[in-house]
């Protein structure tokens, strides 16, 4: 892709159902996209169609395609990364993203809520609203700083780093403390490593209820839709700074040593060559899974953990299967693999069950100690 196209790129881990009757995005691969999106604004939204979580913001996606895509130099487009995952690899496609592609410049990545109005102000933002103002309701706040609700909450935090001012609009602290939350917010609207929200708690009270916000402002670190850290150190833009720095250093840092503890532990990595092999003693659990999947991800140190409980014991094993591998796709297809993740049980090289229960450690490790007929204690 030539940096001189001006294109905005959107990226998602979050799958759409997709429909032939009910697309208006239109379809690119590999042989058609540079020259569908060359020298022309383009939205482009490299998807996986497996994901739960996109199926709810698919129709957003489709009205703002049936409305803009009536212009000539603005387009809404899609790709199918199952269908051609090197592609979008190439292209940069590693999680929930959205690029703008100024000629000349470097490009811009959203940050903001995936909704209709977060995708909208982010078009108005890079485009103008003298080309989407007949097109689309413009947003009344162009700011950087993400407004949640009961509605995009959950799926907003479900994967990445968030700080998250939780409000009341009454509260003198949080009246002061809003311009450097919104000039915090406009510093790192493009930046990848985190997203800075807020929320109205005397408007969304279930949230904040859930999240055991007392006292006015709170705020929060939220990592994979967690609750990692209450922040408690002085409120000056820069001292959010150095804060967000020291955090996101310390994620990464962490995530580094789960991928080392994952070698150690070996999770046993099975394709489409070895997996008759894999499975043909014992009991064997699989997670059949998608690295974009924000599920899977959140699942991912449970299952490395599970692996840790039976290490060393014979009769069971804690495996997996990265679906979006081309070496493994017919496999997929063959289990009956149909979402992300997908947990079955085999024995002695047969299909027992699917796993549909709770994904906490305990449950799973119980399923498996029965299966196996190991009786350690959890």
């Amino acid at each position: 892709m030539k940096s001189s196209l001006n294109i905005l790129v959107f990226l998602s881990s979050i799958a759409f159902c997709v429909c032939a009757d009910s697309i208006s995005s239109i379809e690119l691969n590999r042989d058609n996209f540079e020259s569908e999106t060359n020298g022309k604004n383009t939205v482009v939204f490299f998807y996986s169609p497996s994901c739960e979580l996109s199926q709810r913001f698919f129709a957003k996606f489709n009205k703002l395609a049936e409305n803009i895509n009536v212009r000539d130099d603005v387009k809404l487009v899609h790709v199918d990364c199952e269908a051609d995952s090197e592609f979008c690899n190439s292209n940069g496609v590693k999680g929930s993203s959205v690029f703008f592609y100024p000629e000349d410049k470097e490009r811009v990545q959203f940050s903001g809520v995936k909704s209709e109005e977060g995708l909208s102000k982010f078009l108005v933002k890079n485009l103008g609203d003298t080309i989407l103002s007949n097109l689309l309701e413009v947003p009344e706040k162009l700011d950087a700083l993400n407004d949640l609700t009961d509605e995009t909450f959950a799926d907003h935090v479900a994967v990445g780093n968030h700080f998250i001012k939780f409000y009341a609009p009454w509260c003198g602290h949080c009246q002061r403390l809003e311009p450097g939350w919104n000039e915090l917010a406009n510093s790192l609207e493009y930046d990848p490593s985190v997203s800075i929200s807020r929320i109205d708690c005397t408007q969304h009270r279930p949230i904040c209820k859930d999240f055991d916000v007392k006292g006015y402002p709170t705020l929060l670190w939220i990592v994979d839709g967690k609750k990692v850290e209450k922040y408690s150190g002085p409120r000056a833009v820069e001292d959010f700074k150095k804060y967000i720095e020291a955090k996101t250093a310390s994620e990464k840092k962490v995530s580094d040593e789960q991928e080392a503890k994952v070698e150690e532990i070996a999770v046993v990595q099975l394709t489409g060559n070895n997996f008759v092999h894999g499975i043909k003693k014992g009991v064997t659990i699989v997670k059949f899974f998608a690295p974009w999947c924000g599920h899977c991800k959140r699942m991912a140190s449970t299952w490395d953990e599970l692996a840790g409980k039976f290490a060393g014991k014979e009769g069971a094993k804690i495996a997996k299967v990265d679906c979006t591998l081309e070496e493994n796709k017919e496999l997929c297809n063959e289990q009956g693999v149909d979402g992300f993740p997908t947990v079955f049980l085999y024995k002695d090289g047969e299909k027992v069950e699917e796993y549909n229960g709770s994904r906490s450690l305990e449950d799973l490790f119980e399923f498996v100690s029965k299966h196996a007929q190991i009786h350690d204690e959890f």
